[in-house]
């Protein structure tokens, strides 16, 4: 049975898809059976879900779509409204059995949250909710802009508050202006439990394979990370 992990971020649109597919790939490069999944997916680009498509895309492992993405709704909207809007409910335990049908083929599962941490899901669920039923530990997207320690740094609160480890954080450089990037990864890497994975480098044009090479998947390696 394969490790998981769940990958979150400070907000919606920070690169939690590009930053997964990086670590499928840097996983694969080790000769990891390594598979993503996308549990809930909002937001259809002509009757195709891209996250889905990349994560699909980016694995070793061989799945189908169904089972890397349970749900999929068609508006750019949170998901419970768009599961609302479709007339069911999202039922976390139809995620878990997902989950465990790819942890029973693959060493490594890469679960790519959606929006961030806190996310509502259904009426009474969040992304938080479903981070503990799957009982992963977390890796957590920073998207580096102005706000990003604030909301890194509560984040990593919530996630601390919810029993799962910070396995790890990703500072994902989304701004090529950003005043005094360094200082701000800096501080937060005095300030967040989970070691630096790696710094993504602001590149429209980067590709799985390239970003791969950024990540020290290495540092997880001795985290003690949780297995289903």
């Amino acid at each position: 049975m394969g490790r998981g992990y769940f990958v979150t971020g400070t907000d919606t649109g920070i690169g939690k898809t590009a930053i997964s597919c990086a670590l499928l790939r840097a996983f694969a490069a080790q000769g990891l059976h390594a598979v993503g999944m996308k549990p809930i997916a909002a937001g259809s680009d002509n009757g195709q879900w891209l996250d889905v498509e990349q994560l699909f895309a980016a694995g070793n492992v061989q799945v189908t779509r169904k089972q890397i993405n349970p749900y999929a709704f068609d508006p750019p909207v949170s998901p419970h409204i768009a599961a609302h809007q479709a007339g069911i409910e999202i039922d976390l335990s139809v995620i878990r059995q997902a989950y465990q049908q790819l942890s029973d083929k693959a060493d490594i599962v890469i679960v790519e949250g959606v929006g961030g941490f806190l996310v509502p899901l259904n009426a009474r669920q969040t992304g938080a909710d479903l981070a503990r039923a799957l009982n992963l530990p977390v890796i957590l997207v920073v998207g580096m802009r102005l706000g990003c320690l604030n909301h890194a740094l509560l984040t990593a609160q919530v996630i601390h508050a919810s029993c799962l480890p910070l396995a790890g954080w990703v500072a994902n450089c989304i701004d090529p202006q950003m005043q005094v990037l360094e200082e701000n990864i800096a501080t937060l890497e005095q300030r967040l439990e989970g070691p630096l994975l790696g710094v993504m480098p602001f590149d429209v044009k980067m590709d799985a394979h390239k970003t791969a090479g950024f990540m020290d998947v290495a540092r997880l390696a001795n985290r003690g990370n949780t297995l289903i």
